[in-house]
């Protein structure tokens, strides 16, 4: 299997962030990608290669041109308006306020616009980073149109809280969305995306809520106390064209292997029965018993099974990292993923 990393990554490190009433140090932080890659050379998993550089329409197939715009740009505009340290969000919009329906001018007011969160800030470089973690994606995603049965995009920052237009969740552009974008680019018909991390992939959810062509499989923490709220339920089976497309499974906390395993088949059924020709995996080992920011049960030998499921579907499959902030065991629960789709 070939894996996809670049150290350009490094580029985004927000440092430190509020988690329950206090300053703490990040929980994505550059070495959970360190940790990923130095298990995929010990088991010897594959090559692993530098990703080329895209060009941006790619990414603009999924995100709005505006936003992209503000991720390049706002660092140097916070500069110019005469602010130090790191580009934060401190406000967002409330239910009782108006939707509006373009961008406004003030700089808060645009990073409210954008957000939805403080999970993580801006840093001079964090565009560089997050477009490097989608080139990853793309990478991933042109070897396996080349050919590849599967192919690991070890991406950092994470994307699958990011939509259209906005950022969160230490997540800016969308890696896995745009990898599935380029599959329906280039061939496919119909794909899906199977989001096995510990929390809801918000964003995933609203880039394809109305389309067919994308089918979203979402195994997550129930939205009623697990982050990021409010999105997430059984009842948001997507709108219009994409009625019946969009399938959450909100499980409580302390879900353990077997009723985790339950939902994950039924909605591995529902995947099948829907006969995409590609695959997608949202990659996120935070279900892992002892992550410390999840509420899961699961224990490093239940990732090899998930990844023999997976392979059981036998589709073109890209996985794309996510979250795991166990980080001991990130690296062994992450590979045993892909090893146990190998056969290994």
């Amino acid at each position: 299997m070939k894996t996809f990393y670049t150290a350009d990554h490094h580029l985004h490190h927000s440092g430190m962030e509020l988690s329950f009433g206090r300053i703490v140090e990040t929980f994505e932080k550059p070495e959970r990608a360190e940790i990923v890659l130095r298990r995929v050379r010990e088991v010897g998993l594959g090559p692993v290669l530098e990703p080329a550089a895209y060009d941006r329409p790619a990414i603009e197939r999924i995100h709005t041109p505006d936003y992209l715009d503000f991720l390049q740009n706002v660092f140097a505009e916070w500069r110019a308006a005469g602010r130090d340290g790191e580009v934060w969000p401190y406000s967002w919009r409330h239910r009782s306020m108006p939707m509006i329906d373009a961008p406004p001018s003030g700089l808060d007011a645009r990073l409210s616009y954008y957000s939805f969160d403080m999970a993580g800030s801006i840093t001079e470089t964090t565009w560089q980073a997050a477009k490097r973690a989608a080139d990853t994606a793309l990478a991933g995603a042109d070897a396996v149109l080349a050919g590849e049965r599967t192919a690991f995009s070890l991406c950092r920052p994470p994307g699958h809280h990011a939509g259209r237009d906005f950022f969160g969740g230490y997540c800016y552009l969308n890696n896995a969305a745009i990898a599935a974008q380029r599959f329906l680019d280039n061939g496919h018909a119909r794909v899906a995306i199977f989001d096995v991390d510990y929390h809801h992939g918000n964003g995933t959810q609203e880039i394809f809520y109305d389309r067919d062509d994308v089918l979203l499989a979402s195994l997550h923490g129930d939205p009623d106390f697990e982050f990021p709220f409010h999105l997430g339920y059984a009842r948001e089976r997507g709108a219009g064209k994409g009625e019946g497309h969009n399938l959450n499974y909100p499980l409580p906390a302390g879900t353990a292997w077997p009723e985790w395993l339950a939902a994950f088949e039924d909605a591995h059924a529902r995947i099948r029965a829907y006969a995409p020709t590609a695959l997608v995996i949202s990659l996120g080992v935070d279900t892992f018993k002892e992550d410390p920011i999840s509420q899961f049960r699961l224990e490093s030998k239940h990732f090899s099974a998930i990844g023999r499921r997976i392979a059981d579907f036998g589709l073109p499959t890209l996985f794309v990292m996510e979250g795991g902030y166990a980080v001991e065991a990130l690296g062994v629960n992450a590979v045993n993923v892909l090893q146990g789709f190998e056969g290994v």
